[in-house]
């Protein structure tokens, strides 16, 4: 284990930019399979309710609709699970929205029931890596239910509603396995190739003593694209006719992981070349390895066969931003409510909206999710007379908006955010009209004050936690580090047991990684041990490419490419 010692002297203090917050990005490979569900899933309910002239019931059946958004990088037998809590816990967050409503009209226990299911809905989200959207729909569901007036008879029909729209959302989500059912997992492993590749291209260019410092965010990106498609295959199931074709991808997943960490034996011109034959339907390529590769899965059967931390080990970490969320949606539906302001869970949202891992992400969102809220008021008063001409074009407009946020949202929120607004606003016409002005004055203050109250709350409530973390992640990389020098010190080692710890390795130092990048943006946290993080990195890596060179002897460059008779 590293005997260097942390740092000391007084945590930094670091200044809040701007610079880069707006700047849009690439868009998402698949940005229109959300986009698409999102329409698919929303559309026949409310055009049903429209029919029957019922389109006020329609935020009942939004609640299950919204539930395509989730899932979509996930193989389908990961999907179906994924897709079936996502639909259950939209159901149980709006249930308790609605008998709270039915029981109280007193505005300040709504906006204190709104905030503690925004922590729990944040919580669990984060804990369960769900993914995107995470809390913020979910949130977004329940605070509106909260002010909407019920009777308890009421209740059970209007959740009826979004159990049937939800059922819809998973077909829905499910729909294209019928076409591309290996899609997800052959998109997670280009995604590794590709990663891996730049790296390794990278770490063949500039000089040798900036080599380490400027090819580091590289490395850390590859490392992390590789770990998410390990998850992603370890997710299919272990036997069965799709046993095949997980077993081809995790060749090409080894591959990947070989590349970073033996870039100087590695051909990215080839890894390249597999990822683009993933695209497409065809056959999934061959990496020429020879016939006692078997021995390079091992380690991937371990880990399939290991059980993850319990739900409550993982939700510990979280505390703080649980905290965060609860108390700053409290004071910002509060705040809103001393303003006067009619709907005062958009200020609980906006700042629901705003917590990420970190006090300078948070900052972050905080500044996109204003100037896309603004942005989406203006267009609202564009759009709006248009939808004043009828129910249908209300609709449609709604329809249209909800594609608009989902194909924007990749390239960076505050584009998603200037399309969800118009929305949300001509959601609240469904029930019937309401006036432009009041609406546009009331969702532009909402959105200041949930910015700015739910980014103080997230100042005062700091997560002294980071560092601890970053202590246990420095030491749980040391420890796979010394088990997988121990298995390499040995004239002859188990090939299983040196890939599984060479795969420990490499997820621990992915894990010290995101922990340390998330500990970096706190403020008024402890002095993070900078120096182990560099020693603990530098070593791991260093005993990954040994591993390499003693396990994988076989350079990419002299492979001949082929294709394995797997078909998608």
């Amino acid at each position: 284990m590293s005997s260097a010692t942390p740092t000391s002297g007084p945590p930094p203090v670091r200044r809040l930019s701007l610079a880069g917050v707006l700047r849009l990005r690439r868009p998402s490979e698949i940005w229109f399979k959300p986009a698409l569900s999102s329409v698919a899933a929303v559309a026949p309910p409310n055009l049903l309710l429209l029919a029957l002239g019922r389109l006020d019931l329609a935020m009942y059946t939004m609640a299950g609709s919204l539930c395509a958004l989730y899932a979509h990088n996930r193989p389908y037998a990961a999907r179906a699970r994924t897709l079936a809590w996502v639909v259950l816990g939209m159901i149980g967050g709006l249930a308790v929205a609605l008998v709270t409503a039915s029981l109280t009209r007193e505005a300040v226990v709504l906006v204190a029931v709104g905030a503690l299911l925004a922590a729990v809905q944040k919580a669990l989200c984060d804990a369960t890596r769900v993914g995107p959207p995470g809390n913020v729909v979910l949130t977004f569901i329940s605070s509106a239910a909260l002010f909407v007036p019920q009777t308890l008879g009421q209740v059970p029909g209007h959740l009826a509603l979004a159990v049937a729209a939800g059922l819809w959302a998973w077909l829905v989500g499910m729909a294209p396995a019928l076409v591309r059912p290996h899609g997800p997992e052959r998109r997670a492993t280009a995604q590794a190739l590709n990663a891996a590749a730049a790296y390794a291209a990278a770490h063949g260019t500039g000089t040798a003593p900036a080599r380490a410092a400027d090819h580091a965010p590289a490395r850390a990106a590859g490392y992390a694209a590789v770990q998410a498609a390990w998850q992603t295959l370890l997710a299919l199931p272990s036997t069965g006719a799709r046993a095949t074709t997980r077993h081809a991808l995790e060749r090409l997943v080894v591959r990947a992981e070989v590349a970073l960490a033996a870039p100087a034996d590695t051909d990215p011109e080839r890894l390249r070349a597999w990822a683009r034959a993933l695209r497409g339907g065809g056959r999934i390529p061959r990496t020429g390895e020879a016939p006692g590769d078997r021995d390079e899965l091992l380690g991937v059967d371990a880990e399939r066969a290991a059980r993850p931390a319990p739900l409550w080990q993982r939700l510990g970490p979280l505390t703080p931003i649980a905290a965060r969320t609860a108390l700053g949606c409290a004071l910002a539906g509060y705040a809103s409510l001393a303003l006067g302001i009619g709907r005062p869970y958009w200020a609980l949202v906006t700042a629901a909206a705003l917590y990420q891992a970190n006090l300078t992400l948070t900052w972050s969102r905080a500044v996109q999710r204003v100037v896309g809220n603004l942005a989406g008021v203006l267009l609202f008063a564009a759009i709006v007379p248009l939808a004043h001409l009828g129910q249908v074009l209300l609709v449609l407009c709604c329809l249209a908006l909800n594609f608009g946020a989902e194909a924007l949202i990749t390239r960076n929120y505050w584009l998603g955010s200037v399309c969800v607004t118009p929305m949300a606003l001509l959601v609240t016409e469904f029930a019937g009209y309401q006036a432009p002005g009041e609406l546009m004055t009331e969702r532009a203050v909402d959105t200041l004050v949930g910015a700015l109250v739910g980014f103080l709350a997230a100042v005062v409530v700091t997560n002294r936690r980071a560092g601890n973390r970053v202590e246990q992640a420095v030491t749980a990389a040391d420890r796979a580090r010394e088990h997988a020098a121990r298995l390499l010190a040995e004239p002859a080692p188990d090939p299983g047991a040196l890939e599984a710890a060479r795969r420990g390795l490499a997820a621990a130092l992915t894990d010290l990684r995101a922990t340390a990048d998330g500990a970096a943006g706190e403020w008024w946290g402890r002095a993070l041990p900078q120096e182990r993080v560099v020693l603990a990195e530098r070593s791991g890596h260093r005993t990954l490419a040994e591993a390499v060179r003693r396990q994988a002897p076989r350079p990419d460059r002299d492979a001949v490419t082929r294709t394995e008779d797997v078909r998608p």
